[in-house]
């Protein structure tokens, strides 16, 4: 927020009875001066609309409509309009002035008790409901547009501007900045459908589990269209920070669905209120020490009796700060051409044919060792802590024992032992799990065994090499698919799950193989191991295709 800069000379001379000092803030929908009514010596601010209103004929008319309906707006918790001019080519709008700061600056500042956020929640729900009544959606609620005046009363403001600017669709330059705050925007507003005061109530939950978290419900990085695309296509983080009572009406207010959340102010205000007495106790609004306006039954629900309080007294009021996020500027109408941004918005692209064959592929893997036989050997079943006795063989004998066609001992037999006995080394003694191939060779005589340890399968590095190997390929697949869905990942997540599928496969068929005591061999083992590559990869294409591209 800049401040300093003088007025224009067309404001001067819009605005004679005013005393007009310099630029106090600024954003997407125009710049806001300090001034004081001279007759009355009554400090005000001075909004001057962005000169789209002027340039448009019927812009212009339909504001100078709306800016009477602001006029009759007497609420409280509303920024009251004291006058509306045209004239020397400006729009100006004459409000209130406030000095409290905004929520924006108290959150991110000192920090904001629980119970302070849910009274800041009810106050602007109760402007905000009045407002709806008489017809005027706001469009644009955020931190910086709640206000607080001198003696602590919060007031929103800025309703109606974002409605008639853009006629409720979300408007973006051609390089991609936002009018307004995408942070704050309901989905359907977003997509250009019709608006109700549902996409108020969005706006307001999604305040709220700011102020209550300290962060915003879904990641804020690649920039305002990747953040839009969020709120169309994702679900919110879980509120984790606070009991479930609240937690679930401040996730109801941030349904996707406008049918499936709050579908006017009040109603979410009712609930909020019985909530934040359940939680906080019914003396919670009182601690908030911020005067709020409620309707009857909001009262009412506010101070409903609790049982047992959901969290620890002495945890009541500590502050919460919210993150102070690093997004783009608003986009300035002046000079600019705007499209809607649902004509730029990604949607889903079809993602059943890669999904069914990350299932076929999946299936043939995990259905690969079970179904293949094992060659037909003679069965040493033996005690490997002890030397392993080959009945058929005299000494003098060779043992070579091999898994997955990689040699783990060669031994001599024990001298002068009949039948021949063989002390297998420490090593393979332990990594010898289901089964393994055993050569050995008597003179001319070559005989092949398959070797199968009296232990448990588990209790051997094969067997609890491939559970370590499933499971963390499985993790870390599992963690690759989540940044996907999230759109925090692009096409090197692709390339990464194909690594990760391997392992998984090779694992998949390593684990049943020692379970079965079946002799393992590479080329199933392949196999598997390009199946799940193939499956991984599939996914990882299918989840990217239905959450859409990370941004632009």
């Amino acid at each position: 927020m800049s401040a300093g800069t003088a007025p224009s000379p067309t404001v001067v001379a819009a605005l004679p009875q005013y005393e007009i000092g310099a630029q106090i803030g600024h954003g997407g929908m125009g710049v806001v001066y300090e001034g004081v009514h001279r007759p009355l010596g009554r400090p005000v601010a001075i909004k001057r609309l962005p000169h789209v209103l002027a340039e448009d004929v019927r812009m212009s008319a339909r504001f100078e409509h709306e800016a009477r309906l602001l006029a009759r707006l007497d609420h409280p918790h509303i920024v009251p309009v004291y006058d509306y001019v045209q004239s020397h080519g400006e729009h100006l709008l004459v409000i209130e002035k406030l000095d409290g700061g905004t929520v924006w600056s108290a959150s991110t500042g000192r920090g904001l008790t629980p119970s302070e956020s849910c009274a800041i929640a009810l106050a602007a729900l109760s402007g905000l409901h009045a407002a709806h009544g008489a017809g005027v959606l706001h469009l644009d609620v955020k931190p910086k547009n709640l206000l607080f005046t001198a003696q602590g009363a919060l007031k929103v403001a800025d309703f109606g501007i974002s409605q008639v600017v853009s006629e409720g669709a979300t408007l973006v330059t051609h390089g991609g900045q936002v009018l307004g705050t995408p942070a704050y925007l309901s989905p359907e507003q977003a997509l250009g459908n019709p608006l109700s005061p549902a996409a108020d109530v969005y706006a307001t939950a999604t305040v709220l589990y700011e102020l209550l978290s300290g962060r915003l419900p879904f990641e804020s990085g690649g920039g305002a269209l990747a953040v839009i695309q969020r709120h169309v296509h994702q679900r919110p983080r879980p509120l984790t920070e606070v009991p479930d009572p609240l937690a679930r009406v401040v996730m109801r207010g941030l349904e996707r669905d406008p049918q499936a959340r709050y579908r006017n102010a009040e109603t979410f205000a009712v609930d909020l209120a019985g909530a934040a007495a359940e939680v906080l106790g019914p003396d919670w609004l009182l601690r908030a020490a911020l005067p709020v306006h409620l309707a009857p039954q909001v009262a009412a629900a506010s101070t409903r009796p609790s049982g047992r309080p959901s969290v620890p007294r002495e945890t009541l009021d500590i502050p919460v700060r919210a993150t102070a996020v690093d997004l783009p500027p608003p986009a300035r109408l002046d000079g600019r051409t705007l499209l809607p941004a649902a004509g730029l918005l990604d949607r889903p692209k079809p993602a059943r044919w890669f999904a069914l064959a990350a299932v076929v592929a999946a299936l043939v893997a995990v259905a690969l060792p079970f179904a293949r036989p094992g060659r037909d050997l003679p069965v040493l079943e033996r005690d490997l802590s002890r030397p392993v006795v080959v009945e058929d063989a005299v000494a003098p004998a060779r043992l070579t024992v091999t898994a997955g066609g990689f040699p783990l001992a060669e031994v001599t037999a024990v001298p002068q032992s009949a039948p021949a006995a063989f002390e297998l080394p420490g090593a393979a003694r332990w990594i010898v799990g289901g089964a393994a191939v055993a050569t050995v060779e008597a003179g001319d005589r070559r005989t092949e065994y398959s070797l199968r340890p009296t232990e448990h399968p588990m209790i051997s590095v094969m067997g609890v090499g491939g559970a370590v190997l499933l499971l963390f390929t499985l993790a870390y697949l599992e963690s690759l698919l989540r940044s996907l869905r999230r759109r925090q990942a692009g096409a090197a997540a692709l390339v990464a799950s194909a690594p990760l599928g391997f392992g998984l496969g090779v694992a998949v068929w390593l684990l049943p193989s020692v379970l079965l005591r079946h002799e393992p061999t590479p080329l199933p083992a392949l196999v598997c191991g390009v199946l799940g590559a193939a499956a991984a990869v599939c996914t990882a294409v299918a989840t990217r295709r239905a959450a859409g591209p990370a941004g632009r």
